[in-house]
């Protein structure tokens, strides 16, 4: 980004905009997108070619919702949340997180063990229900997903909890069972609480580059992503695939991972998201 700056200090008629292409290619953000944002700036009227180019970028993310809450039922149904991704994402530490904010404001927590794929998985998620001092329900390792799901619910209905974060498997998104798998448990969750709105939060490691826009694609197909959650932000990240999904596939981004502790969780916004690539 500091090479981008380098380029972008001059006026829009003078900016050398191949190389401010090549730059955007090489922060993730993909190859056609980063034509069209180049093609946009160079029309836009602005003082410095920085700002054309912030313009445009900060125009691809959607409006920022940071007080974004799940909803309950409209009978009073809990709160229903199913996190996926491939592995190494993340994924359980985010529920974790998750699971830390929803409690710090005052409300139940039940975490669902639907990743029966990988046995560790449950014993992770276990220590993260102790940690944060929520409920738990899981199956012995190899069990039907969707069946831990639809227990889980069970349980948060009979027990008046108001939000169930279900963890699942996250085998490559290649693989077809995984897929059917996750809309299996879509289904249970719209037959057990019909009157439920489920949120699928997708999470993405920021540093997979143009693969988390693959991945991502497949399991919107599948079972309809309401959210996206980007982590590790704190490493070397480039953060440019964020522009990537949110401008395919017009899904938010509504948290960001920003280290290992409980607290570092934050909400997306976009325009502070921008300006940080230029700071």
């Amino acid at each position: 980004m500091s090479r981008l700056r380098g380029l972008l200090s001059s006026g829009p008629a003078d900016a050398d905009w191949e190389s401010v292409e090549e730059m955007l290619i090489a922060g993730d953000v993909g190859g056609d997108l980063a034509i069209k944002i180049v093609e946009r700036a160079r029309r836009r009227e602005a003082v410095t070619a920085e700002a054309a180019v912030r313009a445009e970028l900060a125009a691809l993310l959607m409006p920022a919702d940071p007080g974004w809450r799940p909803a309950r039922g409209d009978a009073g149904e809990p709160a229903v949340l199913l996190i996926v991704g491939v592995n190494g994402t993340g994924k359980t530490t985010t529920i974790g997180k998750l699971a830390h904010l929803f409690r710090g404001e005052g409300q139940s927590v039940l975490l669902a063990a639907a990743d029966t794929f990988r046995a560790a998985a449950i014993e992770q998620l276990r220590i993260w229900a102790d940690r944060s001092d929520c409920q738990f329900v899981s199956h012995a390792p190899g069990a039907d997903p969707a069946a831990v799901v639809y227990d889980a619910l069970d349980a948060a209905v009979a027990r008046g909890v108001d939000v169930v974060l279900a963890d699942t498997a996250g085998r490559l998104h290649t693989k077809s069972n995984l897929m059917d798998e996750l809309a299996k448990m879509r289904r249970v969750i719209d037959r057990r609480v019909p009157g439920a709105k489920p949120e699928v939060l997708f999470v993405l490691d920021a540093t997979t580059g143009q693969n988390g826009l693959a991945q991502a694609k497949v399991f919107h197909e599948t079972v309809g992503l309401t959210g996206i959650v980007l982590t590790k932000l704190d490493s070397t990240a480039k953060g440019g695939i964020v522009f990537a999904i949110e401008d395919a596939l017009r899904v938010p981004v509504r948290f960001v991972g920003v280290g290992e502790r409980l607290g570092d969780l934050l909400p997306f916004d976009p325009q502070a998201f921008v300006s940080a690539l230029f700071d």
